[in-house]
């Protein structure tokens, strides 16, 4: 019982989140004849263990808070249930952390020193998403923060671990991929709005409603294959990903719309499926 609280606590469902943007960055950077598979590997835990910083984080911090009560709608809180103590989960998340912060520092020779700063910079944010005196997540700012760590900065930096440059392409890339990752925490707040409103926690679905929430989830997808327009006109290969991610995102929305409550959460996990269909199909084609 106790692994599969601690398995829940890292909240499955959206970890393919940072999987996809790491998938997407190697992808980028394996179409510019620049990929390299120590820091690609490297990239991809230390990214992993984040998400999983920022899940522990939120689940410790909301617990303090009160922002969480016994049998919420979303998936079940070990700490808040009581079958994980507050101190474990608080040590739990530091000691990741410092497991996060040791596998950064091994960038250091692909990256050079620059990288120390954009390590704190995303431990010290994975943290004060749900933390400090003025919690990212409980003040709108929680998709800002997604578009952020789980898009420009991941990919850019990954590819420069490899490529040593940033480019234009790159960076819109970066940018899709954070939009797709802001509906995952859009479907996430979308489902949580009564729990949330009710704990003074606002979200920016809290604050402009679920009408506003679905709409710019269903902008969010269109906005982000036409950031990558200059990628699908390569080959006839290459609209089968913008076209089958479009097709996926198009058919969760409709579900979205039409559900609520706990059916909101295999489609949570949905949308980070579609997420990372589309980093795999991305990836396969810069292969081609």
């Amino acid at each position: 019982m106790m692994i599969k609280d601690w398995i829940e606590a890292m909240r499955p469902r959206t970890l393919p989140v940072s999987v996809a943007g790491v998938v997407t960055a190697v992808g980028l950077a394996a179409y510019d004849g620049f990929f390299s598979v120590t820091p690609a590997l490297l990239c991809f835990l230390f990214a992993l263990l984040a998400q999983i910083v920022s899940n522990f984080a939120n689940e410790y911090y909301d617990f303090k808070r009160g922002a969480d009560k016994k049998g919420r709608v979303g998936p079940r809180r070990g700490v808040t249930e009581g079958t994980i103590k507050p101190k474990a989960m608080r040590n739990a998340t530091f000691a990741t952390l410092a497991v996060a912060c040791v596998i950064g520092c091994c960038l250091i020779p692909f990256g050079g020193w620059a990288m120390v700063p954009v390590g704190i910079f995303i431990a010290v944010f994975a943290i004060a998403y749900s933390a400090g005196p003025y919690p990212l997540s409980r003040h709108g700012l929680g998709d800002i923060a997604v578009l952020c760590f789980f898009g420009i900065v991941p990919i850019n930096f990954t590819y420069y671990l490899q490529a040593h440059s940033f480019t234009l392409n790159v960076f819109l890339a970066s940018i899709t991929i954070g939009l797709l990752a802001v509906n995952v925490l859009l479907v996430n707040n979308y489902r949580d709005i009564d729990d949330d409103r009710e704990a003074g926690k606002h979200t920016t679905v809290v604050i402009f409603g679920r009408k506003w929430a679905s709409h710019i989830y269903l902008a969010n997808g269109y906005i982000a294959m036409l950031l990558m327009l200059s990628y699908w006109g390569e080959n006839i290969y290459s609209f089968v990903c913008p076209a089958t991610y479009l097709v996926m995102h198009t058919r969760t929305y409709q579900q979205i719309i039409t559900s609520q409550g706990v059916a909101l959460n295999p489609l949570l996990g949905a949308t980070a499926r579609n997420m990372l269909i589309f980093a795999l199909l991305l990836l396969l084609f810069t292969a081609i």
